[in-house]
């Protein structure tokens, strides 16, 4: 059978006028733009229709679908550690403000016996990405072919790891909604995350979904909404999904910025730092162990017994990066003091973020 033939314009014109793309529409469009043959302005407006018109479940599970196809799958099942299949989990957040649980959580759930594929991105809007933060670190390198990562999950017992040719469509989807004011997109933010998560090989996933001034999505039930989505695509594709709603009014912790939230995450693995970091470091951790089937386990023990901290370093160590270099800093600095004693009622997520990104922490 011959493969359907559209054009961008009568593909745009669909969603812009409320209509359901179609299957082959969809992976028309995706493949289109993904080879070179829609252009970013084509995208552009079709990213914008989508944002003011939505997507239907059907039209989501497709894109994500498209987006999964464009690139290579990844499949781990056959890594074994002692004779033993690996226990692949990973978690996501949808992204917050000061949010640097990534880079504590991994090595608790390594530490734990749990090995994580992490596919990490780079920022979006006003939320840093993991690379961004890790990449903080002198020489570390997130630029990692398939049998490092293979060795890496094996000898480590993790792996992060830019997307590279994991669903390559949402690469390029995901910068141009950086730049056209269409990130906050409910189907394009649970096709992005998914995409990636179901092509990086992970058995079981565990989603961090923000809600409040700092999130993508500032309402309990809009993020409720986005959870139950990215939880039904990932439990239809075979890869056993759960999620958590936490609050993202404040930011994480005392630092936002790239340098800063890596320092803030190696007082965690110290045993020490802000008890939110703290607090949901574990929770997830919990939620990653149980969906791996480890049980037995206390994730708070690998903070105060060191053994989360050591595998950190042998984490960074593996991709390059060495922590013995002290972390940049700014070049310039100020202190901002209270002139009357008090108590800090409350601090907007998005002003902080958006201080940060203008200081060139996006």
């Amino acid at each position: 059978m011959d493969t359907p033939t559209f054009d961008a314009p009568s593909v745009i014109a669909t969603k812009r006028d409320g209509g359901a793309l179609s299957d082959a529409q969809i992976d028309w469009i995706i493949d289109g733009y993904t080879h070179g043959r829609v252009a970013e302005e084509q995208m552009s407006a079709l990213l914008m229709a989508i944002y003011l018109r939505g997507m239907t479940p059907a039209e989501i599970a497709r894109w994500t679908a498209a987006m999964v196809g464009s690139g290579q799958r990844f499949d781990f099942t056959d890594l074994r550690r002692d004779g033993k299949p690996l226990a692949l989990v990973d978690k996501h957040s949808t992204g917050g403000v000061g949010d640097k649980i990534t880079i504590p959580l991994l090595p608790v759930v390594m530490a734990c016996g749990g090995a994580v594929p992490q596919a990490s991105g780079r920022g979006l809007g006003h939320t840093g990405g993991t690379l961004d933060k890790l990449e903080a670190i002198r020489g570390f390198s997130a630029e990692l072919s398939k049998n490092q990562i293979r060795q890496q999950l094996c000898e480590q017992g993790a792996a992060i790891f830019a997307a590279g040719e994991l669903a390559p469509a949402d690469r390029k989807i995901y910068a141009l909604r950086d730049v056209t004011a269409t990130v906050g997109s409910l189907p394009l933010i649970a096709s992005s995350v998914m995409s990636k998560k179901l092509a990086e090989g992970a058995r079981a996933l565990v989603l961090d979904v923000k809600v409040g001034r700092g999130a993508f999505l500032k309402t309990e039930p809009e993020s409720r909404e986005l959870a139950q989505t990215m939880v039904d695509l990932g439990n239809a594709n075979g890869v056993p999904t759960r999620a958590l709603l936490t609050d993202m009014n404040r930011p994480l912790g005392y630092a936002v910025g790239n340098a800063i939230e890596v320092a803030e995450s190696l007082d965690v693995l110290a045993g020490g730092g802000p008890a939110d970091v703290v607090a949901l470091t574990l929770e997830l951790a919990t939620e990653m162990l149980a969906a791996a089937g480890i049980d037995g386990v206390d994730p708070a023990d690998t903070l105060r017994d060191g053994s989360a901290m050591d595998r950190f370093r042998a984490l960074i160590a593996a991709q390059g990066g060495d922590l013995s270099v002290a972390l940049p800093v700014g070049a310039a600095s100020e202190t901002v003091t209270a002139d009357r004693a008090g108590v800090l009622g409350d601090l907007d997520a998005m002003g902080v973020a958006m201080a940060a990104w203008r200081l060139g922490a996006g």
